[in-house]
């Protein structure tokens, strides 16, 4: 990744999702079950099915939520829509002037990721007037947080982001049910419920440090690795009281689909909290095959009202993998996205 500023540390793409074997590794497909159903197939950190998802029939929409969302609320029938940007020789606010003029509108919703001892910030003056910060904040051991060692550091944290004054969503300790991160569950002795600790005591230092314009964005990944049934995204989930939005990250490597990688947890969560799909990107297999699955992508989410927001992984960054996840490789990609980015139902 290369070294333009931008507001806020920078993470290489391989820090930010542990993308390094991704070529190599395995299919697999999301079970999303109760502890003690039957295992699903393991594989590795970001492997998705190898052979063509087809999008299928959705069964009956459930009733979903309409509002919540904390101090950056769901818009009822509106996606926020934004971006984790970071291009190839250009700074933040050049990245942001040209996505401006390629789409006609701003982001409204820029990924920013901070180091578990790094300042979080408490200004942030390129982002646009209206632009909400999703703060992506990398977690640490479990034994850290829960012992007590990090009190100090976590409520310096929630400090400068009640300083910052305006409402920001705070995805802390993202893709928990990975193996890739330090926070996982897999290197943590197995033990989602140490995960839940770390969670609800972060949630509680902000609180009494007066950090009141966070949104709490608790974000698995879309397949667990392993793919154990103590493993599964559920076992960390920290409780309603805890979580504002549920996120998401998947990735179109493989053909999956959007119902494939999203599916699962928007019929677990949409009834109770907003969903935020966190990170998304398409490969490029050449033609239109990307422009085709952002087109799916903004089908899928004007058919699942509890989607609220959408942050797209936009860049070209990433050393030592070939993929560019800009959303302007080719024409055709980046007019399906400007469609998207400017249909109503992405107008937040």
């Amino acid at each position: 990744m290369s070294d333009t500023p931008r507001p806020g540390p920078r993470l290489t793409r391989r820090g930010v999702l542990g993308l390094g074997a991704l070529a190599a590794v395995p299919a697999v497909t999301l079970v999303v079950h109760e502890a003690g159903s039957s295992k699903s197939k393991a594989a590795g950190p970001r492997a998705p099915s190898a052979s063509p998802s087809q999008p299928h029939s959705s069964p009956a929409a459930p009733p979903v939520v309409t509002k919540g969302g904390g101090p950056v609320p769901l818009v009822a029938g509106k996606v926020l829509l934004g971006s984790y940007l970071a291009l190839s020789g250009m700074t933040m606010r050049q990245s942001l002037e040209l996505r401006d003029r390629q789409l006609g509108r701003p982001q409204r919703l820029i990924n920013l990721f901070y180091e578990w001892t790094d300042n979080l910030p408490n200004r942030l003056p390129d982002l646009p007037e209206r632009a909400v910060p999703m703060i992506s904040w990398r977690g640490t051991k479990y034994s850290a947080v829960n012992g007590g060692a990090a009190d100090a550091l976590i409520a310096r944290a929630a400090r400068r982001i009640a300083q910052y004054g305006r409402p920001v969503m705070l995805r802390y300790a993202w893709e928990m049910n990975g193996f890739w991160f330090p926070w996982g569950g897999a290197k943590n002795d197995d033990d989602p419920d140490g995960y839940i600790a770390c969670w609800r005591r972060v949630h509680r230092i902000f609180r009494q440090a007066g950090a009141r314009n966070v949104s709490w964005v608790w974000s698995p990944n879309w397949h667990s690795d392993p793919a154990e049934d103590w493993n599964t995204p559920q076992a960390y989930y920290p409780g309603d009281e805890y979580v504002d939005w549920v996120g998401i990250s998947g990735y179109n490597l493989h053909r999956e689909s959007p119902e494939t990688l999203f599916d699962g947890i928007y019929q677990r969560y949409a009834t109770r909290k907003p969903i935020a799909v966190t990170e998304v990107g398409s490969v490029d297999r050449g033609g239109s095959t990307k422009a085709d699955w952002i087109t799916l992508f903004a089908q899928w989410v004007q058919n699942r009202p509890a989607v609220g927001a959408v942050t797209w992984f936009d860049t070209d960054t990433h050393p030592g993998y070939n993929e560019k996840w800009r959303i302007d490789t080719d024409p055709q990609s980046l007019a399906a996205y400007r469609a998207m980015a400017t249909s109503e139902r992405f107008s937040a």
